[in-house]
C-alpha cells in the first residue's frame, strides 16, 4: 500500500466556527442575510449540515417568514432534513454561539474566503488533469484552464454598487479635459495606438478580456501587451 504523501494529510481550508457564527447571527436578526446574500451562497459552507440550515433560511426570507428556531426546524422538518443536521438543540447550540448579528459579514468573509481557496484546490486539480491530456491541443487546454480559474475569481469578486453622482463626476471631468483639446491618455498606454484611441489606455480596476477561437493568437497578444506596458 503506497504511503500517503503530506498533501493526502492535509485538511480542505474551512472554519467551523465562523460558520457557526454566520449561521447563528442570521437567526438573531433574520435581516442580517441582506449583509452576506452577496458573500456567501448555498454550498461555501464546509459542513454539508451548515449548508442544509443556510439554504432553508434563504427559503424562509424569501417567503417573509421569521428566520429563528421554531421557524427553521419546522421548515427543515418538512423538508426531511432536521434529524439530519441534528435537530432543534443544534439549531439552539447555534444561536448560542454568538452573542449578537453585528460581526456577521466578518464571519461570512471568513467563510467566502475559505470556500474561494477550496474551490481554486479543486479546480488545480482539474486543470493538472488538463496537463496530461497529451492528445488535446495545447491552445485549447490552455483557454479551458484560463476559464476554471477566471470562474473562481470571478465567484470571489464582490462588485459594490456605486452612486451615479461620482460616475457622471468622472464622466463629466474626463469630457472636459477632451474638450481642452491637450489630449493625454488617462489609463496606462497599450503600444497600439489603434487599441489606445478606443480604450484611452487601460483604466484603472478595467477587466480586459481577449477572447477568440483556439489558435488564433490570443496569448501572442497578451504577451505583447504586457511587453509594452512594461516598457
Amino acid at each position: 500500500m503506497p504511503a500517503k504523501t503530506e498533501n493526502d494529510l492535509k485538511v480542505p481550508p474551512q472554519n467551523i466556527e465562523a460558520e457557526r457564527s454566520v449561521l447563528g447571527a442570521l437567526m438573531l436578526d433574520k435581516d442580517a442575510i441582506i449583509k452576506v446574500a452577496n458573500l456567501v451562497h448555498v454550498g461555501d459552507f464546509y459542513k454539508d449540515i451548515h449548508n442544509l440550515i443556510f439554504e432553508a433560511m434563504i427559503e424562509l426570507y424569501e417567503q417573509r417568514e421569521p428566520i429563528d428556531v421554531l421557524s427553521l426546524s419546522n421548515r427543515l422538518e418538512e423538508k426531511g432534513q432536521l434529524d439530519k443536521i441534528g435537530g432543534s438543540s443544534y439549531l439552539t447550540s447555534l444561536v448560542n454561539s454568538v452573542p449578537s448579528s453585528s460581526n456577521v459579514t466578518h464571519y461570512a468573509k471568513v467563510v467566502q474566503k475559505k470556500s474561494t481557496l477550496r474551490k481554486l484546490i479543486q479546480t488545480a486539480s482539474e486543470i493538472m488533469e488538463l496537463g496530461y491530456n497529451e492528445s488535446e491541443d495545447v491552445e485549447k487546454i490552455l483557454d479551458e484552464a484560463e476559464q476554471k480559474l477566471f470562474s473562481v475569481s470571478q465567484k470571489y469578486i464582490k462588485q459594490d454598487f456605486v452612486p451615479i453622482k461620482t460616475i457622471l463626476e468622472d464622466a463629466f471631468n474626463r469630457i472636459d479635459e477632451l474638450h481642452k483639446g491637450d489630449y493625454k491618455l488617462r489609463g496606462v498606454p497599450t503600444g497600439f495606438p489603434d487599441m489606445d484611441n478606443i480604450l484611452a489606455g487601460f483604466q484603472k480596476s478595467d477587466l480586459i478580456i481577449i477572447a477568440a477561437r483556439p489558435s488564433i493568437g490570443k496569448t501572442t497578444l497578451a504577451l505583447d501587451l504586457a511587453r509594452q506596458i512594461a516598457v
